[in-house]
């Protein structure tokens, strides 16, 4: 599972986001995140075991991807727009910390 986390587009990295305080925000599975890349939602710099990080900004041309593509019905799109939300909702990024 690639867990993803709320981070502050100023703040530094986590070693551990347990630790760290950082409030968890849900998971995308393999298959779903190979799906989203596939799509090209999800850019293919990003690898599903290796931790990474998507600024507000960033986040922000994600749904410009989605809308562009009409791709907000989709299935796979769904669970991340759900990330999206939340990151939006507290004015942040997400980090995601691969198992």
């Amino acid at each position: 599972m690639l867990d993803f986390y709320i981070i502050k587009d100023d703040q530094s990295k986590p070693k551990y986001p347990e630790q760290s305080g950082l409030e968890f925000v849900g998971g995308l599975e393999y298959k779903t995140f190979d799906n989203l890349q596939n799509k090209g939602i999800i850019d293919s710099r990003f690898d599903y075991y290796s931790d990474f990080r998507l600024g507000s900004i960033l986040i922000k041309q994600i749904r410009q991807n989605i809308l562009q593509k009409h791709l907000q019905a989709d299935v796979d799109v769904k669970k991340i727009i759900q990330l999206l939300d939340i990151a939006d909702l507290k004015q942040s990024g997400l980090i995601a910390y691969g198992d």
